[in-house]
């Protein structure tokens, strides 16, 4: 696939440190939006200098902002990258290789905690890589209901997958975890209408979630960060649940 067929389009607020990365882990010649949330820092000027086009745009949500970039994209194919994310080597290669015979393609993200990667979190298969012309964005919130958070791409043409890894370096120190964890069970809890009877049940789902994680998924191996990814990932549902009837 020739590149200059390519957007990527990433989505920014105060991306100075991340950005960087992400942009240069793209193929040679694929073409950047950024639609930007109105930094306060230098995201702005190093997405200029570094090719990208940049649209400054008032912050919604996830999902109308997923969809905004998109209608802005004219090129044949789009590229969903995140600020805190980077292609692999494999994966680069893997994107000028794509055959146009598919309509889209899922690449596997594992992501990082602390400066390492989870087993929790390894592998995730995500939609990325999709004609323009046959992709929508969904919300699936982590607890359901119906918050425009945890976007996704939805192809219903013919999909396949790439070789190599989308690394995500969303959480490098247990702070910055807390600190999303606190505002995205907010903006669930925020469209939730949860009777007293949900709290309970999450609450009692809590166990086998936190067990299902350790020994199911892995993260009991990966020591004490992979407990403590494991137990937020766990209580996730029952602190929306909570925040949404208080």
């Amino acid at each position: 696939m020739n590149p200059d067929r390519i957007t990527a389009f990433i989505l920014t607020r105060d991306e100075e440190r991340d950005l960087p990365r992400a942009i240069t882990s793209l193929p040679h010649g694929v073409s950047i939006l950024v639609v930007d949330a109105l930094s306060a820092d230098n995201t702005v000027p190093y997405a200029r200098a570094s090719g990208a086009r940049v649209i400054e745009r008032r912050w919604t949500d996830f999902v109308d902002a997923r969809r905004f970039a998109l209608a802005q994209i004219a090129t044949p194919w789009t590229l969903m990258i995140d600020a805190d994310e980077e292609l692999d080597d494999r994966l680069r290669e893997a994107i000028v290789r794509a055959s146009d015979e598919a309509d889209g393609y899922v690449v596997r993200r594992t992501t990082y905690f602390r400066g390492k990667p989870m087993r929790l979190w390894k592998n995730e298969p995500l939609l990325r890589l999709v004609r323009t012309n046959a992709v929508r964005v969904e919300a699936r919130p982590a607890a359901g209901g119906e918050a425009a958070l945890h976007e996704f791409l939805v192809c219903d043409g013919v999909v396949r997958e790439l070789d190599g890894t989308l690394l995500h370096y969303s959480y490098p120190t247990a702070r910055t975890y807390r600190e999303k964890f606190a505002r995205y069970t907010a903006i669930e809890a925020a469209a939730e209408h949860t009777p007293p009877w949900r709290l309970l049940r999450e609450s009692a789902l809590v166990p086998p979630r936190f067990a299902h994680a350790l020994l199911w998924r892995g993260a009991l191996l990966d020591g004490p960060r992979g407990w403590y990814v494991a137990w937020y990932s766990a209580v996730y549902p029952a602190v929306v649940a909570w925040k949404a009837i208080r």
